[in-house]
């Protein structure tokens, strides 16, 4: 696990808390109902404290259904989008998960909830700020088995490798090859496609790739060798 010390201060704690949030979480899963999201995915929404994953300023929005940012040119996902992408993975206990974009960390969480103890969630980020926050953010929330990386996420981790499943949280030109090398026989990614008209897609690794499009998205671009620049 990478741990920086913070080189800003844009946010610093300080801001009273207001409780844990526990109405506006429930309230927040309520409006996901709905929308083809199972119960253990809107329990795990449910127990994640998305405040702690956000900037100290903007807590009270937090458990709106709509992105926040984050620093750096980066945004935390809506609810809605997290609970898909963890839905399409199907993910599993003792699943061992590659995330490309930890951002705050939030994604990660909701994963790690999902995956139990024994499972791990390994999620990279090339923005050394949001390491430091993500870090920070998951040790606040008490999660022991998230491990935040610095580097290039377009190239996986295939020192633990293979995965089975990967959630791409930015979006590509094209399914990175080294993401596809690293995915279990039998694992699923998914990963948004495109640069302006953006699709996501739950891509499946059989004796062949299928990959299934799952609607339109708005996410940041994904930065790095395979990538865009």
């Amino acid at each position: 696990m990478v741990k920086l010390k913070s080189h800003r201060d844009s946010m610093k704690e300080g801001k009273v808390e207001r409780g844990d949030y526990k109405e506006e979480r429930e309230r927040m899963v309520a409006l996901l109902r709905g929308q083809g999201i199972g119960i253990e995915v809107l329990e795990a929404m449910k127990r994640v404290k998305r405040h702690l994953f956000v900037p100290p300023d903007l807590r009270d929005q937090a458990y709106g259904d709509y992105p926040l940012p984050i620093g750096e040119g980066q945004t935390i996902s809506a609810p809605h989008m997290v609970a898909l992408m963890c839905e399409y993975l199907e993910l599993e206990k003792g699943d061992k998960v590659l995330e490309v974009g930890a951002g705050s960390g939030y994604h990660a969480a909701v994963i790690a909830e999902l995956i139990g103890s024994e499972g791990r969630v390994y999620t990279i980020e090339r923005h050394p700020y949001l390491v430091d926050f993500a870090i920070r953010n998951l040790n606040k929330a008490g999660y022991e088995n998230v491990v935040v990386i610095l580097g290039d996420g377009t190239l996986g981790l295939p020192e633990h490798a293979p995965f089975d499943k990967i959630c791409v949280t930015c979006a590509a030109p094209a399914v990175p090859p080294p993401l596809l090398e690293q995915l279990k026989t039998g694992g699923k990614m998914v990963i948004p496609i495109g640069r302006f008209a953006q699709k996501l897609y739950l891509v499946k690794k059989r004796n062949g790739i299928e990959k299934q499009n799952k609607g339109g998205v708005v996410f940041v671009p994904l930065v790095g060798r395979f990538g865009f620049r």
